[in-house]
């Protein structure tokens, strides 16, 4: 067995192709098959080097390694060789027709109630017609010659498939200045490089009936192929993700503090059976993966559930796991202490100023004969996982305070949050004079 994952070096990954690297990732590594990173670089206009190292850079941050690396502008000449013969063979047409031309055609087929199919009128060419054309000046785009056959498949998602052929236009595979599309360039490296399985998004259902036609007329034999579309991912609206990618690429959702492992398990069962917010091991989630649970049914990417499982994560993560995300000097009491009030990694660094720098805390001049005493009565030690209960049993005993009226301005003048980790965790790690300080700075604002 051996998947591709194929992505176009024009851009960053966002989820949409993530979700595909991911399901070819893990069903190669489930199955003991080869993944296999292949740069679909020939778009030199718009592809660039950095975006290719952009790719490699996520998926890496992902978990996701690979076997082999390749990519399609290295293998020119190997194209050339394909052009050539399926020229040979006459399945490899010129067609000299503009935009334009085309244009008009498509919109006549439609008034006369005809689909806006190529009508292969470049066909009927004879070779003097070819040739004035050419002494005119103009350069042929060449299509393939469909057979027009019913290609049928049985897919891995979608169950029994089918293309008619007749229903498709023949496709353009060279373009007027010798460059080759991606249809034709994919089926030449998926033959050549042995690939068997392709798992793919469900926009491309017709685009695999004419790679088999074309994998059929460059020698593959029937079933050369397995093929998996998984449905379109959707956002939390029900609107198409595409339009809305720029906060959900790959770069910026790590940048917010998403963590890979919980990112690999949302969109490996996102859309199937299986549990979304299973907060599982990268070990537990190739075991588990299994593409026969995908649902056909379009998937919705939902941000607030990510969010939840990025949070079970977090909250099952030990220090020597988080320890990388940590500033210097974090020690393991700490990340046990905040550990189950974190939902993106970068709240680690507000709870690291909490307990060890400054931080600005409200007003409560309410409050200031409370804080006053209470700073008259803060144990000297030992300073432990005992002082917190030992100082508010102390103040119960004097203010005659309990529950919120008595927690509740502590924590604002300590922390400058209503809410967080145990006091009694964070105290030790703050040290008494730090505690000193905030208190009486809270009197006097």
């Amino acid at each position: 067995m051996k998947v591709r994952f194929a992505p176009s070096p024009t851009g960053h990954l966002h989820v949409g192709n993530a979700r595909l690297a991911v399901a070819n990732w893990l069903f190669a590594r489930r199955h003991g098959g080869r993944f296999l990173l292949r740069m679909d670089d020939t778009d030199t206009q718009r592809g660039n080097s950095a975006y290719e190292e952009a790719i490699r850079r996520d998926l890496t941050w992902l978990g996701l390694d690979w076997d082999e690396y390749a990519r399609q502008s290295e293998r020119l000449a190997r194209y050339e060789e394909v052009i050539e013969h399926l020229k040979e063979t006459g399945r490899l047409y010129p067609c000299f027709e503009s935009e334009l031309e085309l244009k008009y055609k498509r919109e006549q087929r439609l008034r006369a109630g005809k689909p806006p199919l190529y009508d292969r009128g470049m066909l009927k060419m004879t070779a003097e017609q070819r040739a004035r054309a050419e002494a005119n000046g103009k350069v042929p785009y060449w299509r393939f010659k469909l057979s027009g056959a019913t290609r049928r498949w049985t897919d891995l998602v979608m169950g029994d498939c089918h293309v008619k052929l007749t229903a498709v236009s023949d496709p353009v595979l060279v373009r007027a200045d010798g460059s080759i599309l991606y249809t034709l360039a994919s089926v030449i490296d998926d033959l050549d490089m042995g690939i068997t399985h392709v798992l793919r998004g469900e926009d491309h259902v017709t685009n695999t009936g004419v790679q088999l036609d074309l994998a059929e007329a460059l020698g593959a034999k029937e079933g050369r192929f397995t093929f998996g579309h998984l449905p379109l991912l959707l956002g939390q609206d029900g609107g198409k993700l595409s339009k809305r990618l720029g906060g959900l690429a790959l770069s910026t959702l790590r940048n917010d503090g998403i963590e890979p492992r919980a990112l690999v398990a949302y969109l490996a069962r996102l859309g199937s059976s299986d549990d979304p917010q299973a907060a599982s091991s990268m070990d537990e989630i190739v075991r588990g993966y299994d593409i026969g649970h995908v649902s056909r049914s379009a998937a919705r990417f939902d941000v607030p559930q990510l969010l939840g499982l990025n949070r079970r994560v977090l909250h099952g993560m030990s220090y020597e796991e988080i320890r990388p995300h940590l500033p210097e000097g974090a020690d393991e009491a700490f990340w046990l202490a905040i550990r189950g009030n974190i939902d993106l990694a970068v709240e680690i660094a507000h709870w690291w100023s909490v307990v060890k720098g400054d931080i600005v805390a409200p007003s409560q001049p309410e409050e200031a004969g409370f804080l006053q005493e209470a700073a008259r009565l803060l144990p000297e030690g030992p300073w432990d996982g005992t002082v917190w209960k030992r100082w508010t049993d102390v103040l119960k005993s004097e203010t005659g305070r309990k529950g919120k009226t008595l927690f509740l301005p502590l924590r604002l003048a300590l922390t400058g949050e209503d809410a967080g980790p145990e006091l009694a965790a964070l105290l030790p790690l703050m040290g008494r004079e730090r505690v000193l300080h905030r208190l009486k700075d809270a009197m006097q604002h």
